[in-house]
């Protein structure tokens, strides 16, 4: 074995180790934050934890990647782009849904589970930071913990505002806002593997 071939699996196990991570976050983060975005009537919350469920399956494709054929990546880092893509539709469902049929959102549910969220996502973050530069994959991991870090800071925003004006329309609007911000970070991973 070369120190080539070391240095490419002792990166490989790096970026093994920093993914599992931050699954492992992505996935116990959905499930706490859509139960408390249904408690809470949040287009939000429910946006963002749905944004969480999107990063934990598009984790779990890079983890297939490590490892494999530049191709590879790539092709993991398009699907990525896609799911992104799709959730964002799924998000701007919700928003319609609840503008058209009503919702009163908990602002202080909002506030506080986005405020973990939050914590969470600066933590993923800040793992990822170091690859932010390097394979496309990689890249699209680091794109999308960012991406959450902004999410969760609207969320806690609307929460705010909705306790301030006790108003639904100020959650309608930062899940709308999910959406843009998701669908950008969709547009800039495929660009980033060239689909």
């Amino acid at each position: 074995m070369t120190d080539c071939d070391c240095h490419f699996e002792a990166r490989d196990a790096e970026q093994r180790k920093v993914l599992l991570t931050v699954f492992a976050i992505n996935s116990v983060m959905f499930v706490a934050e859509f139960i408390v975005g249904i408690f809470a009537q949040s287009s939000g919350v429910i946006a963002d934890s749905l944004d969480m469920l999107a990063d934990a399956l598009v984790y779990g494709v890079v983890l297939a990647a490590i490892g494999r054929a530049a191709a590879l990546k790539q092709r993991a880092a398009r699907w990525s782009g896609m799911f992104q893509l799709g959730l964002a539709l799924c998000i701007l469902g919700d928003v319609v849904r609840r503008a058209v049929y009503g919702s009163e959102p908990q602002s202080g549910l909002m506030m506080g589970i986005a405020s973990v969220a939050l914590g969470a996502n600066a933590y993923c973050l800040s793992l990822l930071q170091t690859h932010r530069h390097g394979e496309v994959h990689m890249r699209a991991s680091w794109i999308f913990s960012r991406s959450d870090v902004i999410a969760n800071a609207g969320v806690i925003l609307a929460g705010l505002l909705v306790w301030l004006t006790g108003s639904r329309w100020p959650d309608l609007i930062v899940g709308s806002a999910i959406a843009a911000v998701v669908v950008k970070g969709g547009v800039e991973i495929l660009r980033e593997a060239g689909a």
